[in-house]
């Protein structure tokens, strides 16, 4: 009887190890999945729901203490959760131009022209660099007193003037913007400096697109008399679906979970008008000034529940294509 069901069960697993290959492969990435990303997040919302200040009392014990979604009352009539909000916003809109700005640069670069390479490598050149040293190139490219924005701003707005003794000294219609301290131009600032590398990511993407555009395709369009922007329009785009989704996905997280550089380059400030979820949850819980721990982590509730959304269509329209690539 053991060896008949023994070679029952070894027959079922000979005809189905196709199946069940792929999830014995994915056990190991699905452990660490759960530990590191599960578990944290479903202790995240346990945390939201308490006031904590991040101490233990003697025995060890946490000294938080329930209070539901009092948390999630403060966060609606808190301003600088809104402000937070309103600037995210304006970086997931802003942050899609990377998306146009990426294809038009890609068809740029794919050609086989002398010295092509070198354009490509200055066009990778951002992503290969960290968040944060673009964060400090940027600040020293807004600095009002010797970035480049200023020496822009001389030559158009300002001239120099010698007196008798010799010294220069200059004069300026408009004083010289200090971008990075201005409330209605900071922000601005910042998502500039993030489309940086973001464009570059955007470049690779599309360039490994366009080199799977199908040649038959292109010229066939060229024998219907299609050129130009009805050649892009409706030959080119078409096949660069795939690479649109994954630089509109890539760049639409990215927007919502940018940190760095507000990190690196206004902590946030002016007065918090630079503030962005991410960096307002680390401000009110873990920085310097807060100890806030289940406010912040109320606040990166709602962050996750705005990603949600997202990444859940995303991975339904991902679904949808399988499906019809069946």
């Amino acid at each position: 009887m053991q060896t008949d069901i023994s070679h029952t069960q070894s027959s079922w697993m000979s005809r189905h190890k196709l199946e069940i290959a792929p999830f014995i492969f994915l056990i190991p990435a699905l452990f660490f999945f759960f530990i590191y990303v599960v578990i944290p997040i479903l202790q995240s919302l346990q945390l939201s729901l308490y006031a904590w200040n991040g101490l233990y009392d003697g025995n060890g014990q946490s000294t938080s203490t329930f209070i539901g979604l009092e948390n999630y009352r403060t966060l609606w009539v808190d301003p600088n959760f809104w402000i937070s909000i309103k600037n995210n916003i304006l970086w997931l809109f802003l942050y899609m131009l990377s998306v146009p700005v990426g294809l038009m640069i890609a068809i740029f670069l794919n050609q086989t022209v002398t010295g092509i390479r070198i354009y490509k490598s200055l066009f990778f050149f951002p992503f290969v660099i960290s968040q944060v040293v673009v964060g400090l190139i940027f600040g020293w490219f807004y600095n009002p007193d010797f970035g480049i924005v200023a020496k822009v701003w001389q030559f158009f707005f300002c001239e120099e003037t010698i007196n008798f003794i010799g010294n220069k000294t200059v004069k300026c219609a408009r004083p010289v913007p200090d971008i990075l301290s201005s409330a209605d131009y900071a922000t601005y600032g910042i998502i500039f400096a993030g489309l940086w590398p973001q464009v570059a990511y955007c470049v690779i993407l599309y360039l490994t697109g366009l080199n799977n555009v199908a040649a038959d395709q292109i010229e066939a369009g060229r024998l219907d008399g299609a050129k130009g922007w009805k050649m892009l329009w409706y030959v080119v785009l078409p096949q660069l679906r795939p690479a649109t989704f994954i630089a509109v996905a890539v760049t639409v997280i990215g927007a919502l979970r940018s940190f760095d550089m507000i990190a690196i380059m206004t902590q946030g400030g002016p007065y918090g008008m630079t503030n962005v979820l991410s960096h307002y949850m680390y401000e009110v819980a873990i920085s310097e000034y807060g100890e806030r721990y289940g406010y912040g982590s109320a606040v990166a509730t709602v962050l996750f529940a705005i990603m949600m959304v997202f990444i859940s269509y995303f991975l339904w329209r991902m679904y949808q294509d399988e499906r019809r690539g069946a």
